[in-house]
């Protein structure tokens, strides 16, 4: 029999133990199965963005809170709508150097806001069109975090 690889052969051991568990109903289910869908790690972080909607022309600011090589946590002054383009530039330091990096990025997903008083808008951002040199820049940075 085949079987779908996904992290390994952990698709497999869900499987096998899932026909155990319906072979003998009476065990209790306990525990919990995590597929971590990301590709690339995330880091905290708390940088400054500038960014513009593509229909203004004005920018506004906001804080990344989480980076990954895919894209950004961020929150938001307002409320962003998934499939919402953006212009950005993302400022942070390595070493001792001031970097930025500009980018179009797309919000995939935003979360429910709890209404006035509670703060910014927090989305997720992918990253649409970065530069050869900006992605080397954020995987330079990235990679300065998982060392520390």
């Amino acid at each position: 029999m085949a079987h779908e690889r996904v992290g390994g052969s952990v698709l497999s051991s869900v499987r096998e133990g899932s026909r155990k568990i319906e072979k003998d109903e009476s065990k209790p289910r306990i525990g919990i199965i995590n597929f971590e869908r990301r590709k690339h790690p995330r880091f905290n972080v708390d940088l400054p963005v500038e960014y513009y909607r593509m229909d203004l022309v004005f920018r506004q600011t906001g804080r990344a809170i989480n980076a990954s090589e895919g894209g950004l946590l961020i929150y938001f002054p307002e409320r962003m709508e998934i499939g919402q383009q953006l212009r950005m530039k993302l400022y942070f330091s390595v070493g001792s150097d001031l970097e930025s990096v500009e980018c179009s990025v797309e919000v995939v997903w935003v979360d429910i806001h709890l209404g006035e008083g509670w703060g910014d808008y927090r989305s997720g951002v992918k990253f649409v069109d970065v530069s050869l040199e900006d992605v080397n820049k954020i995987r330079k940075f990235l990679k300065s975090l998982s060392q520390s």
